[in-house]
């Protein structure tokens, strides 16, 4: 422990005695919310600090935000599982975490075989004044132009690769499960269609088709 000012110490750690858990600085938190009705609040826990006999712990967090918090609002896109890394600063009893969770990255949160209760991700900060993004820019996919949503089940084009949504391509989930080949329309051809006929009874497994993650 080091002192940082003359009544408080900077901690490297602390047990949460109700949840039996030890938080260190760079741990994402869940903490207890103001209305017991709402989710559990997302930080980032920065500095662990006490007072000069080890008590009265405090947490210097930086908070994540959900979708419907930010200026925009909730998109098609945004997962039931993202978040924004804020530029919002606040200083908490530590004594308000109620767990600890883990914050993916998207590109590993899309690799998760399932998905628990305390896995999140982000792909963007936010800046709380302005309600800007970093980046301001993502890859989007599909006839409707959309970033993607790792909740939405989508299908590849064996032609150009594109993902789709099945609602874009005039099918039904169910349908886009069965699918052996896909085509997008830009791609479709009297060949394509000839080799998709003929490998009617193929395998499921050779097209490709990213579906809902599991929970457990």
């Amino acid at each position: 422990m080091a002192k940082t000012r003359a009544n408080r110490r900077t901690l490297d750690s602390y047990t949460v005695k109700s949840i039996n858990k030890t938080v260190r600085a760079g741990d994402c938190v869940l903490m207890r919310p103001s209305e017991s009705s709402k989710p559990s609040y997302v930080a980032r826990v920065e500095t662990i600090e006490s007072d000069s006999r080890g008590g009265n712990v405090r947490v210097r967090v930086r908070w994540y935000y959900r979708p419907e918090e930010s200026i925009g609002g909730r998109r098609q896109f945004h997962g039931s599982k993202e978040l924004f890394l804020s530029d919002h600063y606040d200083t908490q009893s530590a004594d308000t975490i109620e767990g600890k969770c883990t914050v993916h990255t998207f590109k590993s949160y899309t690799k998760l075989d399932a998905v628990g209760n305390e896995d999140f991700f982000c792909r963007f900060e936010y800046n709380s004044s302005t309600g800007a993004f970093n980046p301001d820019r993502v890859a989007v996919y599909c006839k409707c132009e959309m970033p993607y949503n790792p909740d939405d089940l989508m299908v590849q084009c064996e032609g150009c690769s594109d993902w789709f949504h099945p609602a874009c391509i005039d099918m039904t989930p169910e349908e886009a499960k069965r699918l052996d080949h896909f085509f997008c329309q830009n791609c479709s051809s009297e060949d394509q269609k000839k080799l998709l006929n003929s490998h009617a009874t193929s395998r499921l497994s050779d097209t490709k088709v990213e579906s809902k993650r599991r929970r457990r």
